[in-house]
This record gives structure tokens, C-alpha cells and sequence, in this order.
């Protein structure tokens, strides 16, 4: 009782960790590259007269190596903690982005600088900071995970405006620099002060550890390949939008400064609907929460695919934006409700490699059909909705938490104060 009473106290010492990783996530590859990418689009074109499908494919290379390296990153993060994997991901993050002020005409080294950002990317992101937040709250950890996040949907509400002053009225390449050392600045200090893990005796004290099995059993449940499933189908649907959606506005006659503002809609929606995210999922089934955001994600594809003013492209932003939740928040949430915390990393990690097959695909195909067409048709938009549907659906095979998940003679259970809340 002492355990859960202290969550709510905003002296208890998980707070720090989760303002690390407010702080942390709004200067993380999470929300630097997806919402400063698209304005970058234009300015590349112009001044070395790269294709569009050519740019696009940096955020996909990016968005590969996340998935190479987030596996490896997550079993480093299960074994040695988040100190020792989550500060050199940022200052190597850093630096990579301040590289690119030295960008040339050979798109390769285009190409390197967002490889060299994939490697570490999620090191600095969700995955750097969502075990160690889980491992401190218990019947918070809905609302705490969603305050983490919603440092993420600060940065794009922040960032995007930003960049777009800075290149503006510096260049895109001081624009490059800026986020660079603004990331080291705001992510680096308080990560390196208030990072830490619950020590393991508080958590087996206070009831909050599951045991589990392993990975490989947990790979053998229907469940984590659902939820693998939904996460990159999630992802072709948004990032295919997102590294797009200002110059979407853009070619229909919205001004530049509108489409970034447009874009900052969608972080300032990400902020509101990622909290109440976070309190949904503290009292309702997980599922059916997502079900509700992914729905939301479809309809704001459609409205994007026919939007021609700077007021219908913010309407669809708040639409996209507010069901964002399911990006970050649900995914570890489930995945600790089914699976418990000590393989937690691995299996978010995972679950990021799936996701970013799927940011990958999005953005390029947009990228393609530009290319081919001239334009971005109403069509082509309007595709991008049917992944986030699919796993809308897909969100109804899940079990309730209070129900078994078997693999062969494995059973995984609910954590105790789960077992409570089902009776």
C-alpha cells in the first residue's frame, strides 16, 4: 500500500526518472528526425537537386538500421541498464546531426549520416527510457509512460518550428547544427543525473515483478506477434505521412510556415492524447484503447488526402497527432502487462524492429508514387490509411490481461495487482 500510495507523490523518486525521460524523448531521434525531416525535403532538392524519392530514402535507411540495431540495443538495455546504452546513444546522435551542416553534393554521405542516426536512434528514444520507468510504478504506469512520451509530442510541436526558422534565416545547415547541440543540450544533463533503474529488491517487494519466461517463449505467443503486427502497420501509415506532410500543404498552396505549423499541430494533439492516453490505460483494457487510436490515425489519412487549405491540413495534424498514443505508450504498457518487466527491453525493442520495416515502407512508397505521378493525389494519401485500419482490427484478437497466454508449457501470468483489478 506504502508502494502505491507513493506513486502519487510527486516526491517520489520515479518522477525524476520519468522528467529525464520527458526531456530526454523530446531531443531523441523520436522526435527530431520523423517531424524536422519533411522541411528539410525542399531545401536538399533545391541546393543539390536530389529527387524527392532520393531524400525520402534517408529517413528510410534510418529507419532500417533502427530496426537492425534495436534488438541489440534492447538486450544491452536489459543486461547493463540505461545509463551505460542511453548517454553515448545521445552524444553520438548529437554529433551525427551536427554533422550534417559539412553535408555534400554526394547523396552517400546523406545516406551515412542517417544510418549513423539509425544505429543509435532508439537508444535515445522510447526504448532507452520506458524499462526503467516501468520498473518504478505499478498502478501509475499507464500515466507514466504517457508523461515520457509526451516530451516526444513537445519536440514536434517545438522542433519543426525551429528548424523551419532556422533555415529561414541561417541555412539549412546551421538548421542541421542547431538541432544537433539542442538535443545534447536538453536530452544529456538530466539523463545523466536522474536515469537509474528501482532496485530489484523494491521491486520483488513490492509485488510489481513478474516473472515470466523467456524471450524465445514470449516469440512463440500469438499475442506479441499481433501486437508486432499492428505496430508496423501503425508505423507505414504514419511515418509515410509524416515525412510528407508539409510538402503535401506545400504543393496544394499552403505556405512553408503553415505546413510547419500544420506539423506542430500534430505534436501539440500528440501531447493531449497521449496523456489521456496514459489515464485510459491506467483504467481501461489496452486493446480497446488503441482500437479507438489507430481510428483515429485512418480518418486523419483520409482528411490529409483531400485537404487544399492550411485549416483542413490542421484538422487532419490534430487528428493524427491525438491518436499518436499507440505509438509509444501501448506498446510497452501490453507488452509489461503480458509479459512482465525482465525481458521487457528485448521485446519493445522488437516490437521497434517491426516498426521501423514499416516507417521505412511508408515514406518511400509516398516518395515513389510522387515521382511518378508529379503529384501527391488524393489516392495516393488515401492509402496510407488502410495499414492503421488493418490494425484497428487486428487489436480485437488480443486476450484480457487475466487470461493465460500459453507457449507449449509455459504460462504467463498477470502481475498480482493486475490479478486484483480482473476480479
Amino acid at each position: 500500500m506504502d508502494t502505491m500510495q507513493s506513486e502519487s507523490s510527486l516526491s517520489y523518486t520515479g518522477w525524476r526518472v520519468v522528467l529525464a525521460g520527458f526531456f530526454g524523448v523530446m531531443a531523441s531521434f523520436a522526435a527530431v528526425v520523423p517531424y524536422t525531416f519533411g522541411v528539410f525535403v525542399k531545401p536538399l532538392s533545391v541546393s543539390f537537386g536530389w529527387h524527392r524519392e532520393a531524400i525520402s530514402a534517408g529517413f528510410s535507411i534510418a529507419a532500417l538500421t533502427v530496426a537492425a540495431a534495436s534488438p541489440g540495443l534492447g538486450f544491452l538495455l536489459d543486461r547493463l541498464g540505461p545509463r551505460r546504452i542511453v548517454l553515448p546513444c545521445i552524444i553520438v546522435f548529437c554529433a551525427g546531426y551536427v554533422s550534417l551542416y559539412w553535408l555534400t553534393p554526394n547523396i552517400f554521405h546523406f545516406y551515412i549520416a542517417f544510418f549513423l542516426l539509425g544505429m543509435v536512434g532508439n537508444g535515445t528514444a522510447y526504448l532507452g527510457y520506458s524499462r526503467s520507468i516501468s520498473t518504478w510504478f505499478v498502478r501509475r504506469r499507464g500515466l507514466a509512460l504517457s508523461v515520457m512520451l509526451a516530451g516526444g509530442s513537445c519536440g514536434a510541436m517545438l522542433l519543426p518550428l525551429i528548424a523551419q526558422s532556422a533555415i529561414t534565416h541561417y541555412g539549412w545547415r546551421t538548421a542541421y547544427a542547431t538541432l544537433g547541440v539542442l538535443s545534447f543540450l536538453v536530452g544529456f544533463p538530466l539523463a545523466a543525473l536522474f536515469l537509474k533503474e528501482r532496485p530489484v529488491a523494491s521491486i520483488e517487494a513490492s509485488g510489481s515483478a513478474k516473472q515470466g519466461g523467456t524471450v524465445r517463449e514470449a516469440l512463440c505467443t500469438r499475442i506479441f506477434w499481433i501486437i508486432a503486427l499492428t505496430v508496423c502497420l501503425y508505423a507505414a501509415s504514419l511515418n509515410g505521412s509524416l515525412a510528407h506532410f508539409s510538402a503535401i500543404l506545400t504543393d496544394r498552396g499552403v505556405s512553408a510556415a503553415g505546413a510547419a505549423s500544420a506539423v506542430s499541430v500534430i505534436g501539440a494533439a500528440a501531447l493531449v492524447g497521449r496523456l489521456l492516453t496514459g489515464l485510459f490505460l491506467d483504467r481501461f483494457f489496452g486493446a480497446r484503447v488503441s482500437q479507438w487510436m489507430l481510428l483515429m490515425t485512418a480518418i486523419g489519412m483520409v482528411l490529409l488526402s483531400v485537404a487544399h487549405s492550411l485549416g483542413t491540413g490542421l484538422f487532419a495534424a490534430s487528428m493524427i497527432g491525438f491518436s499518436m498514443g499507440s505509438e509509444g505508450d501501448i506498446t510497452p504498457y501490453l507488452l509489461s502487462r503480458y509479459f512482465g518487466l525482465r525481458r521487457l527491453s528485448t521485446l519493445y525493442s522488437l516490437t521497434w524492429t517491426t516498426y521501423a520495416i514499416g516507417a521505412a515502407t511508408g515514406p518511400i512508397l509516398v516518395g515513389r508514387l510522387f515521382d511518378s505521378v508529379g503529384s501527391y493525389r488524393p489516392g495516393t494519401i488515401q492509402l496510407l490509411a488502410l495499414p492503421a485500419f488493418v490494425s484497428c482490427l487486428l487489436m480485437l484478437l488480443l486476450p484480457r490481461y487475466g487470461e493465460e497466454v500459453l507457449s507449449g508449457n509455459v504460462a504467463f501470468e498477470p502481475e498480482p495487482e493486475m490479478r486484483t483489478e480482473m476480479r
